[in-house]
């Protein structure tokens, strides 16, 4: 029982949901944000809902091993009802923030084309084909939901802390995104899905990898000439350093808890560590 409650928190999506609020909420912490925070929470939740078991409900034939799948395959009906409760929810709440529509306008193309290559009739199929940098678009999009647009709303941070934040962001969610394709890199080549990952080599892939952890580290300790804390910079840190060590192990454990649990939750992780830290 206590195993298929779990399956069913985090293949529906409601866990990397709650992911995506606590990001959003660790971003109008940090920063000082002044806008109306609890509806954009909401909202982020209610999105990332729609969008993940939309992309899910596409995702059944990913691959037959896949944990994921299989129960995707037994529960695709589950998925439209929560992609409509998810749908009707942020829709509910977009027009909350309806004077920021070319924002918000700009997160759901964003979000919608990530997934568009999965269907399977018109220009959509196509665009699989010229996916180039799909672990950046995504990684962009996860940066963009979460940090930058709640910056965009506010529209009073426009400053040197606000872009080394969402760089901060931005290159953790793009290390991590780095071991998702490295998994799935055989999937993606037959399927004609083209990634940096699927051009680049062993060695290139590890030297991808530790480039972006270097711009993560690199834009987090920025943040200490603007007012962040050394105990704030050393907690935003943490997720690097343990997606460093994972790094070899993820390469080679395919485990679908190991990715959308523990993965998945490393991009939120330092959002529980500052949660009751204050950053004055």
């Amino acid at each position: 029982m206590l195993k298929y409650l779990f399956d069913l928190f985090l293949f529906t999506s409601l866990f990397i949901a709650g992911c995506a609020l606590l990001m959003a909420y660790q971003t109008n912490d940090l920063l000082h944000l002044h806008y109306d925070q609890q509806a954009y929470l909401v909202f982020v939740f209610f999105s990332t809902l729609c969008s993940y078991n939309f992309h899910w409900y596409l995702s059944a034939d990913a691959a037959s091993e896949n944990v994921r799948v299989k129960w995707t395959e037994h529960h695709k009906m589950l998925h439209v009802v929560l992609t409509a409760i998810g749908g009707a929810g942020a829709i509910w709440y977009f027009f909350t923030f309806i004077s920021h529509w070319f924002w918000l306008a700009g997160a759901v193309v964003l979000t919608f084309l990530y997934s568009a290559p999965k269907l399977s009739f018109g220009p959509f199929s196509w665009l699989k084909h010229i996916a180039v940098g799909k672990t950046i678009f995504l990684s962009f999009v996860w940066m963009y939901v979460t940090t930058f647009l709640p910056i965009a709303i506010d529209n009073n941070h426009w400053n040197m802390a606000s872009l080394l934040f969402c760089g901060s962001r931005f290159f953790l969610i793009y290390g991590i995104c780095i071991i998702f394709d490295y998994r799935d890199r055989d999937y993606d080549k037959r399927d004609g899905i083209r990634t940096l990952i699927t051009y680049f080599n062993e060695a290139g892939i590890n030297n991808l990898f530790a480039g972006s952890l270097a711009m993560f580290v690199l834009s987090t300790i920025g943040l200490y000439f603007y007012g962040f804390t050394p105990l704030i910079m050393a907690l935003l840190l943490v997720p690097g350093v343990i997606t460093a060590v994972i790094y070899p192990m993820s390469k080679k454990n395919f485990s679908d808890y190991l990715y959308y649990f523990v993965l998945d939750g490393l991009m939120m992780l330092s959002s529980l560590l500052t949660l009751f830290v204050p950053n004055k």
